[in-house]
């Protein structure tokens, strides 16, 4: 995806991250450890954590109690690093497909920064996507709680991944 984005680059492993705004492409499991490993490379940066730190059984989360995914990434991250909470809710064949039945889908996120999170809606905008902002950072257990929904769909009830879940505004 990155490849179709005017100035957007993709990174390698053991190349330092590009750019102000890093999306972190990994998986849980792993994601504080790539932060860590790239560390200083990342001061001052924006981190958009795309993770969702799902239990193998899709039952529940892998994180300690009253945490979330994206706040242990965020103490992994250097002290001037900000973390947001972005495009977990979307599957990553449907974000590429674009726009659904004309309607653009919508990207949930969550930060403790007021600045990052402007940055990323921006982005989030470029793409032709509507952001939504739900608040601080402790806000990513309730957006990492709708990624673990959407598998629940996907198991039982959808059958697969073509679809997105967002906001219609009434009236």
């Amino acid at each position: 995806m990155a490849a179709t984005l005017g100035g957007a680059t993709v990174g390698t492993a053991g190349a330092a991250p590009a750019g102000d705004i890093v999306i972190l492409a990994a998986r849980y499991a792993g994601a504080a450890a790539v932060v860590r490993e790239y560390g200083d490379a990342l001061r001052g940066k924006v981190i958009v954590d795309i993770t969702n730190p799902v239990a193998p059984d899709l039952q529940g989360f892998v994180v300690p109690d009253g945490s979330t995914g994206a706040q242990e990434i965020a103490k992994a991250a250097p002290d001037d690093a900000h973390v947001v909470k972005a495009f977990n809710t979307v599957f990553s064949h449907v974000l590429a497909a674009g726009p659904a039945e004309g309607r653009p889908l919508d990207v949930f996120i969550a930060g403790d920064d007021a600045q990052a999170k402007a940055r990323v809606s921006a982005f989030v905008e470029s793409l032709g996507l509507r952001p939504w902002d739900t608040g601080e950072l402790a806000m990513a257990r309730a957006l990492e709680n709708v990624g673990l929904l959407e598998l629940g769909l996907m198991n039982h009830s959808v059958k697969h991944t073509n679809f997105s879940l967002g906001i219609t505004i009434l009236g």
